[in-house]
């Protein structure tokens, strides 16, 4: 039975990649899609502004994209015919430690494995299995639990990624080794003891030798805008500065997807909601925010190691030791006065990103949810423990701390960037325990946030699974 006439067939409320990864799969399948944002611009996370100087681009929130290089769905997109182009840097990552030491993760596993000395057949083994599987299980991966399509290649996976990342580092013999790897973990914000921490560090590691730690040339915005303008392509509509607070401010249409956290959409379709879904939703966690700093710089990042001279993104926080006890004081409502801070150069390799002869720099480090504190202090004296001289390089900077990450946007609760704390609780069971957990207790109303599987990230996957859940649901289409 053909469905009724509506305004559209499927509005998507938020425009990060996540919803319009949503609002291109449903239409490149013929369906009339309306995406709605309560910015002046689409993006969510993905935006580039001047926020110190003129002439200096800084990203608003994401910044180094490997997931974006690695997303089954956006590598399907014609996203460089519409101006997207990503730059790879001379080096993936980096991480130093005291005395001018520092690890390096090049495109080449072989010659990142060969400056890891003793640890090199273990780098080869650990992560190079990783860098083989990934092709065969990276749908599977980014995508909701379900009977995967090489399960013994994801099994193979899965007995190193869900242990904790301090006991998988510890297979490496050297600090320096261990070290690089707790960097990498640590972008799971949460304690590197918890369970499956070492998931994150094993998918970025790996994709730092496949696709790479990509940037955008002319900041994080393009991404944004490519999806953008293929939606536009496809004939989608898209309406900015229209804040969402009510269904009743919705054109009507066959399925809503939310591209918002569960504290919003309670907001605003909770009375739509069954009991017990509404009580799931309310005890969703979220996890611990962020504190941020942008920089315009009269020069490059002084660092002591070359290798972080070149390194478009730079791990800051010292030893395995140092980084898990930093994580761990921030999951227990404390601020660490040595935390890991992540850092990034852009104007590196972007040339756009500054005027010339100057650069920028972009850093965040973990803190309790809603914290006020400012970090500035402590982050720049992390990097000067490993670039001297850093602070007579900077000539403005710009601070985020966690209610002003929210303020800007809402998704972000109380600084939280990754929609909800993604540990062994709430990995493939967020928001809830639901057989989809894409599809809410509500006839046509569906999530596609990050705070669905598989979590944060620029990757598009949340609002591609949650897009195919509602046109098989609503409109029949496989």
């Amino acid at each position: 039975m053909p469905l009724e006439k509506r305004d559209f067939d499927a509005i998507v409320i938020g425009s990060g990649p996540n919803g319009l990864a949503a609002g291109i799969l449903m239409q490149q399948k013929g369906l009339r899609v309306l995406v709605i944002e309560a910015k002046s611009a689409t993006g969510g996370g993905m935006r580039t502004a001047e926020l110190t100087l003129p002439g200096f681009k800084h990203d608003v929130c994401s910044a180094v994209h490997p997931l974006a290089a690695a997303s089954p769905f956006f590598r399907t997109l014609p996203l460089k015919q519409y101006g997207l182009e990503y730059l790879r840097p001379a080096i993936e990552a980096a991480h130093p430690l005291d005395g001018g030491l520092a690890a390096a993760v090049y495109a080449d596993i072989e010659k990142t494995a060969s400056q890891l000395g003793e640890d090199k057949q273990i780098y080869l083994d650990l992560i190079g299995g990783a860098v083989n599987q990934w092709p065969y299980i990276d749908a599977d991966t980014l995508g909701p639990l379900s009977f995967p399509k090489h399960p013994l290649r994801l099994a193979a996976f899965g007995i190193n990624a869900l242990q904790p990342a301090t006991l998988l580092a510890k297979q490496f013999k050297t600090e320096k080794a261990r070290a690089l790897f707790a960097g990498m973990a640590a972008h799971s914000i949460q304690p590197l003891s918890n369970i499956a921490t070492s998931a994150i560090g094993l998918v970025l590691m790996a994709n730092a030798h496949l696709g790479g730690w990509v940037i955008p040339k002319g900041g994080s915005q393009q991404i944004a805008e490519a999806l953008t303008a293929y939606f536009k392509h496809l004939g989608g509509t898209v309406q900015l500065d229209t804040y969402v607070k009510s269904l009743s401010q919705l054109p009507s249409a066959h399925a809503l997807l939310f591209d918002v956290t569960p504290k919003q959409i309670l907001e605003i379709a909770g009375h739509k909601f069954s009991s017990i879904y509404k009580w799931q939703l309310e005890r969703y966690r979220y996890g611990d925010g962020v504190f941020k700093v942008d920089w315009a710089l009269d020069g490059p990042t002084p660092f002591t190691a070359n290798e972080c001279k070149l390194a478009g993104t730079v791990h800051l926080g010292g030893t395995l030791a140092e980084i898990a006890a930093s994580e761990k004081s921030s999951s227990a409502g404390k601020h660490s006065e040595n935390p890991y801070v992540l850092f990034a150069q852009q104007s590196l390799i972007d040339a756009t990103r500054a005027p010339e002869g100057k650069h920028t720099a972009w850093a965040y480090c973990h803190v309790p949810n809603g914290s006020k504190k400012d970090m500035t202090d402590i982050i720049e004296r992390q990097i000067e423990r490993f670039a001297p001289s850093f602070r007579e390089r900077i000539l403005a900077r710009h601070t985020f701390n966690t209610a002003q990450m929210q303020e800007y946007n809402a998704n972000y609760i109380g600084g939280d960037i990754n929609g909800g704390v993604i540990d062994i609780g709430q990995l493939f069971t967020r928001p809830v325990l639901r057989w989809s957990p894409y599809k809410t207790s509500a006839k046509g109303i569906y999530i596609c946030s990050s705070s669905t599987p598989p979590g944060g990230g620029v990757h598009g996957m949340c609002g591609y699974h949650a897009a195919k859940r509602a046109l098989s649901d609503v409109f029949n289409i496989k």
